[in-house]
């Protein structure tokens, strides 16, 4: 039948719904439902994906559910048709007690992004409970003295429904001696009294039986019954009266036990123990009143006896009885009102609802990181709340529309290679005096994107690989790193537009896939690419110089004697009365490699009379050693042997046979040559004329090009420079302006890979040496002199402070000279010289342990040097 009923009120409620519905702008949540307590499980409350203006269909992946703490929440919200539906049986009387409006709030939650929604569903309450009185009988002692009007206080009955559907009204049986009369308290409770409009007569009737019957609101209504015995007693006649007409106290919260609250006092017109006034609470008092307050029954003082908290309740309302002590009692009850003053008794409560684990770090300023709600329990200035974060951090909290909500948000971009995790302590802080405050700590992990690419360790790369290499082996490596993380910092390489290279795309090794040859290629050039695995993937290039280092690969070759047959052999006539010193021939050979590798020596292998004839090691000139003696043979063989200064050395023989002849027949055999020549001579007088106008031309153009150089340049002359022992002249001085290329030194048997390097003001000699151990020579060229068959090379290397020189002169011609390294000072020339001049000038007498070598020709006007300068200084300059 119950049921039936409520069934019947469906369309009632619904109607109710939309209304609420409608006036949900004017409270705190977003939308307002309203149900009746007591049905059935999965009933529906509203669709509250279409009122909130969200896809159905979109629920269930965004994780649509309600935030209800850790009890088992009310209700639940469907993810797939997005409405609202009644989880379990609804008891409104356990929900919200007694309150006149029960509301449930409810926090409904969407991930991917975030989204918070407030519902509020009212439990509208239905007559379940009928009235009840706490005792099915009462008994009331009345003496017969009492004067009509007499009150006699009954005990309310309970109801636990509230507003219409709880006690309205108290009916009393129909008795002449007695009326009803009910007070109303507020907050649904009617105290009923007993009132005695009749005097009674003990000796007429001694006890009268009465029903009363309290009535609730309900349709139909519902109603209890307490029977009520009133025994007449004699005497006593008068009863309490209290000397004030309210009692009103204030109290602040948390006072200590035993501190007085307010004293009554009540007194009465009999004498004797009828005239004595105990006083108690009334019965209406609940227990919780009972276990914060106590009442002395002689004094009428009520003292603190437990903890008395605002938030539970800002104020008390207890009836106060006085009673005599006559054979009937008389009793007459004051309710004494007790407002509690809040004190700032309560730290603010932080609740965090975080977004996710970790936030990107490519996150723009302003993206929402969590949900910051904030309550106080205090009332007043002592429940303001203020939220802030005291940091220097990233993180700003934003005020939201809502009263004490916050968004944590971002204030600046993020960088997580400067800072991958933060700890944000968020304070909350009220305003009351004597201030409180809480905080709470949210962790933010900054996760990875890909903004960084890869660097290589240098840039550009310079190797130097040894030619004749193995094909297929690693030469070189390249290393670049990332400073992202994960996947964005996997690094691959690649090597753009090459065909004789491979790289290991893990780990940067380079493979040379064929042979280098320092006489082919002596350098090159190529760019690798590196690559990280992120989405989308970053790349950074490099580019590599690769030099080859020249080995010692190649023999010498012997350029003269060379005889038709492509051997090395030739035949020299000469005089049989030359003198000593006389130059027989000179032995020329080339050698391919450079350095140490390609500088040559010659000496004598095998020789027919070693008294006879001499040979220059350094220049390849067979001289006679004494004049020719009748005894002496008319033909001599001399094997000559030229190798080089590698390490592991390489060589090659020459073979010269000296025919000595008398002066007649050597002069003969002159004209004979020179009239087999004479058949040629004439197409060679052509050729050698038009040789010698383009050479003219040429040597004209470069004098004017040096002369054009020479009056824009710089004065470089040093007074270190001057040579006042000889009168020589072309004396050139070069410059070659700052540019960007890099000019290569051309000309007979130069050492290829020396290069010009452009500077600021004066030019730098790249001489690479082929021995790792002496490293780089780098010097300043400044002049160039030839003076009398010497060319003069003045050098600053860069180690050198800028007013110290290191000079090295070399022969051009024929020099008889042995020198040593000495200090401030040409070195002079000596008997037995088969080598060179040199001078150094420090201003200090330190010594230079130096080694100097080199192989020159001048012909022509052209200058052939191949040169390595390994220094290493044993003193500070």
């Amino acid at each position: 039948m119950e049921q039936r009923q409520t069934w019947s009120k469906w369309p009632m409620w619904i109607s109710h719904m939309i209304v609420l519905i409608t006036l949900c702008s004017g409270t705190s949540a977003q939308f307002r439902y309203s149900i009746s307590e007591e049905v059935k499980e999965g009933t529906i409350v509203g669709n509250i994906a279409k009122d909130l203006g969200l896809d159905k269909t979109t629920l269930k992946d965004r994780g649509y559910r309600i935030v209800y703490g850790s009890a088992e929440p009310p209700f639940r919200v469907n993810q797939g048709d997005g409405f609202l539906y009644v989880n379990r049986k609804i008891d409104r009387e356990e929900e919200c007690d007694r309150s006149k409006v029960c509301v449930i709030d409810l926090k409904t939650v969407l991930e991917n992004p975030l989204e918070v929604h407030y519902v509020a569903v009212e439990i509208l309450d239905v007559n379940d409970h009928a009235p009840s009185f706490p005792e099915n009988e009462r008994i009331i002692e009345i003496f017969e003295s009492a004067l009509s009007g007499a009150r006699f206080q009954l005990q309310a009955a309970r109801d636990a429904d509230s507003g219409s559907l709880s006690v309205q009204q108290y009916k009393l049986s129909h008795n002449e001696h007695f009326r009803l009369e009910v007070k109303d308290r507020g907050a649904d409770r009617k105290i009923p009294s007993l009132i005695l409009q009749k005097p009674l007569d003990r000796e007429s009737v001694k006890t009268h039986m009465l029903l009363l019957t309290a009535i609730d609101g309900g349709k139909p209504p519902k109603s209890g019954n307490m029977t009520i015995i009133v025994e007449v007693s004699d005497v006593n006649d008068n009863p309490p009266v209290f000397t004030q007409d309210n009692y009103n106290v204030e109290l602040e919260e948390n006072s200590p036990l035993g501190t007085i609250v307010i004293r009554v006092n009540a007194t009465d017109m009999d004498e004797g123990t009828n005239g004595e006034v105990v006083y108690s609470f009334g019965n209406d008092v609940d227990e919780q009143v009972r276990a914060r307050f106590g009442l002395d029954p002689v004094t009428g003082e009520i003292t603190v006896a437990g903890l008395v908290d605002f938030e539970e309740s800002g104020k008390y309302e207890i009836d106060i009885q006085a009673s005599d002590k006559g054979a009937a009692t008389l009793t007459t009850d004051k309710t004494v009102i007790i407002n509690i003053i809040d004190v700032n008794d309560n730290a603010p409560e932080i609740e965090v609802t975080s977004f996710s684990r970790a936030l990107p770090e490519n996150s723009k300023p302003g993206t929402t990181v969590a949900l910051i709600s904030v309550k106080d329990s205090d009332s007043g200035l002592n429940g303001k709340v203020i939220c802030y974060i005291n940091q220097n951090l990233p993180f700003t909290l934003t005020p939201s529309l809502q009263k004490n909500m916050y968004s944590l948000v971002t204030k600046s971009l993020l960088d997580r290679e400067l800072q991958s995790q933060y700890t944000v302590t968020i304070i909350c802080k009220d305003a009351g005096y004597l201030s409180l405050s809480s905080n709470k700590t949210v962790n933010i992990v900054v996760s990875d994107v890909n903004d960084n690419g890869p660097i290589f360790s240098q840039n550009p790369y310079n190797f130097y690989i040894m030619e004749n290499n193995t094909p297929g082996a690693s030469v070189i490596s390249v290393t670049a790193h990332d400073d992202d993380e994960g996947s964005n910092a996997l690094i691959t390489y690649h090597i753009l537009l090459t065909s004789f290279l491979n790289i290991n795309s893990e780990n940067g090794d380079v493979i040379a896939l064929k042979s280098f040859d320092f006489e082919t290629l002596k350098t090159f050039q190529f760019q690798v690419v590196a690559t990280d695995s992120g989405t989308p993937s970053l790349s950074n290039n490099v580019t590599v110089n690769v030099f080859i280092l020249d080995q010692n690969d190649n023999a010498p070759v012997i350029l003269y004697p060379l005889s038709s047959n492509g051997s090395a052999e030739g035949v020299e006539e000469i005089p049989r009365n030359v003198n000593a010193g006389h130059l027989v021939t000179k032995v020329r050979a080339y050698d391919a490699d450079i350095g140490y590798n390609g500088w040559l020596l010659f000496s004598l292998q095998e020789v027919t009379d070693h008294s006879l004839f001499g040979l220059d090691r350094y220049t390849g000139q067979i001289r006679t050693l004494r004049s020719f003696t009748e005894t002496d043979e008319a033909e001599h063989k001399l094997v000559i042997l030229v190798k080089d200064n590698g390490n592991v050395s390489l060589s090659a023989t020459a073979t010269v046979v000296v025919k000595v002849v008398e002066p007649k027949e050597a002069f003969a055999a002159s004209d004979v040559k020179s009239a087999s020549k004479d058949d040629d001579s004439n197409v060679t007088f052509y050729l050698m004329i038009t040789l010698g106008s383009v050479s003219a031309l040429f040597i004209i153009s470069i004098i004017v090009l040096i002369a054009m150089q020479c009056s824009k340049s710089t004065d470089y002359t040093s007074k270190y420079l001057e040579d006042k022992n000889y009168d020589g002249t072309l004396c050139h001085s070069i410059q070659y302006r700052s540019g960007d290329k890099r000019y290569m030194l051309v000309g007979p048997r130069m050492s290829i890979g020396s290069t010009i390097v452009p500077g600021s003001n004066a030019n730098t000699l790249v001489l690479p040496d082929r021995r790792k151990a002496s490293g780089e020579v780098r010097s300043h060229l400044h002049h160039c002199n030839v003076v009398r068959g010497f060319i003069r090379f003045a050098y600053k290397h860069e180690g050198m402070s800028q007013n110290k020189a290191f000079f090295i002169v070399f022969p051009c011609e024929e020099c008889k000279c042995n020198c040593r390294y000495y200090l401030n000072a040409w070195c002079q020339c000596s008997s037995g010289c088969n080598g060179f001049t040199s001078q150094t000038l420090f201003g200090q007498s330190s010594c230079i342990s130096s080694t100097v070598r080199r192989q020159g020709l001048i012909s022509n006007g052209f200058v052939s040097l191949s040169i390595v300068v390994r220094e290493h200084f044993t003193h500070r300059f």
